[in-house]
Order: C-alpha cells, then sequence, then structure tokens
C-alpha cells in the first residue's frame, strides 16, 4: 500500500500493485532521459495537460525505480496497467505532484 505522505503513488501493473516513488536519484535519471528539458518544463505539460506517452512512461519508470523496480521501460511495453493509459497518466501526475508537494504543517 501507497503512503502519499512519503510520495509514493500505487498503480497494478500485470495485476500486481506497484508502489512508485520519485527519489532524487530517479530524478536525475529522469532528467537525463528528458534530455535538455527541465523538469520544472514537464510540471508545466502535466498542469496544462500537453504531456506525450513518452514522459508518462518515463516518470512510471522512475517511479518504479524508486520503489524498487530495477526494469525498464521496455520490460512495460506489454505489461497490463489496470485502468489503462489514462491511470498511468494519473498515476505520473500524482508522482510530480507527491514529489515537489510539502508536508502539512504540524496541527497545534
Amino acid at each position: 500500500m501507497a503512503n502519499p505522505w512519503a510520495g509514493e503513488v500505487e498503480l497494478v501493473i500485470d495485476g500486481e500493485p506497484r508502489v512508485l516513488k520519485l527519489t532524487l536519484g530517479t530524478l536525475a535519471e529522469l532528467e537525463a532521459a528528458l534530455g535538455a528539458e527541465s523538469l520544472v518544463a514537464l510540471v508545466e505539460r502535466f498542469e496544462a495537460g500537453r504531456f506525450s506517452t513518452r514522459e508518462v512512461l518515463l516518470l512510471i519508470v522512475a517511479g518504479l525505480r524508486g520503489g524498487g523496480w530495477r526494469g525498464s521501460a521496455d520490460d512495460l511495453r506489454s505489461a497490463d496497467i489496470a485502468g489503462g493509459p489514462l491511470a498511468a497518466a494519473r498515476a505520473a501526475a500524482e508522482l510530480l505532484v507527491r514529489a515537489f508537494q510539502m508536508p502539512p504543517a504540524p496541527a497545534g
């Protein structure tokens, strides 16, 4: 089960619930995979709904790797994602939000 306060998102892949998380290392990998683009530009595209399937795939792979998975994008080409591409895009967007979201201030 994913812990949203730890930046985690759950996605069911091939019938197995997986925990995705963007760590500093996977964010660096994501930046490298995007080439000259910045993560800020990626966030802006997601906010505007102008993201590509490639970007969704790169975010899902980065999140899986941050959750301990050691696969690659090629391993997901024939994977069944519960909810299809829309669920994958939602999970990718949630990963971005949770990676850069500040925790709530303590009550009191």
